[in-house]
């Protein structure tokens, strides 16, 4: 008999329709190389495709409770993409939130309410002697905290998909959230760490280099068990040039001075290891833009808010640059009354 998860994805398997997937992965390199047509960038939607089992409802704490639960949890949302004939790709992650670095050095897991279904957090160590220690004991285990739970994980989605080649060929498995160095820093060190870049900036920058060395023993490995296949990458329901989705939220709280001397250079080490990609912030993010849009290897910027930005400097430091903008709100996109000459994608 089968298992839940066979049943599960034996349906999705039968229900995907290869030539519509195609002409999506042609939609998005269409895209990605500067060739579409029209101002933005809206995918085309399916032919809706429901399920013919039924499968479980699983929220978020459960998925953390065991693999099978992840991998269903995973899946479902491409079965729920299908069912109604939504116009994203088809992508599965190890979906451990934005403590998976963090765990490595020591963070408490902070599970969220069962009934919020919504990613863990955790609580910060909120002391410069722990922060001293960690630099002082280099790279972690990189299996300790959430680390070991990733790398397993990955290795069942693996073996998963292998069994279903027609989910292999069309489902994109893509890198867990490593968040950035700057936010892995203050989730581990607290909010105290904003006062570090005036009292303990040498400290601060030493944390900074553990962590981006951290992330890419981290990473180097991640790419090891799943190689990157082409020069584009899939990262939520979206696409950009490159390997790394780098996420910079943190960044709302600093100057661009403290970008440009602190946090960049980090960014740009591990863009120059891992061939380039994008970056996201939420919130406001048109004061470092500028700097940002400098670096080497930026292809894409994910935003999820352009009601706080002034969209003019946005667009400045990004469409005019060759640099895409990725979000989801096409209404304040087209709002801005300024040319997207085909460098903007929206969800819808």
């Amino acid at each position: 008999m089968k298992s839940t998860l066979d049943r599960c994805l034996s349906d999705l398997a039968s229900r995907i329709d290869e030539t519509q997937e195609q002409h999506k992965r042609g939609e998005w390199e269409t895209f990605l190389n500067d060739r579409w047509p029209a101002e933005v960038f809206v995918p085309s939607a399916r032919k809706p495709s429901p399920p013919k089992v039924e499968w479980p409802s699983l929220r978020i704490n459960s998925a953390f409770g065991g693999y099978d639960a992840m991998l269903l949890h995973q899946f479902r949302a491409c079965s729920d993409v299908l069912a109604a004939g939504g116009n994203a790709p088809l992508t599965v992650r190890c979906n451990y939130g934005t403590s998976i670095l963090p765990s490595l050095f020591g963070v408490e897991l902070f599970m969220m309410a069962e009934e919020l279904d919504t990613l863990p957090t955790s609580h910060p160590l909120r002391s410069t002697d722990a922060i001293r220690k960690l630099v002082d004991a280099g790279v972690p285990d990189l299996e300790s905290g959430l680390g070991g739970n990733v790398f397993h994980a990955a290795e069942l989605f693996l073996e998963a998909l292998e069994r279903y080649p027609v989910l292999q060929r069309n489902i994109s498995f893509y890198h867990p959230d490593t968040q950035g160095p700057m936010d892995i820093a203050e989730v581990v060190w607290g909010s105290d760490i904003f006062y570090a870049f005036g009292d303990e900036p040498e400290l601060l920058t030493a944390f900074l280099e553990l962590i981006t060395e951290t992330y890419t023993a981290f990473l180097r490995r991640w790419f090891k068990l799943v190689p990157q296949t082409r020069d584009w990458s899939y990262h939520w329901q979206m696409a950009h040039k490159g390997t790394l989705m780098i996420r910079n939220d943190s960044l709302m709280n600093v100057s661009p001075a403290i970008y440009t001397e602190f946090v960049r250079p980090f960014d740009q080490k591990l863009f120059d290891e891992f061939g380039g990609g994008a970056i996201h912030f939420c919130g406001r993010g048109d004061h470092f833009i500028e700097a940002m849009s400098q670096m080497r290897g930026l292809h894409a910027i994910n935003i999820t808010q352009p009601d706080l930005n002034d969209l003019s400097i946005l667009f400045l430091h990004t469409i005019d640059k060759g640099i895409k903008l990725l979000t989801k709100s096409r209404a304040a996109m087209e709002a801005a009354g300024m040319p997207l000459c085909g460098q903007v994608y929206c969800a819808e």
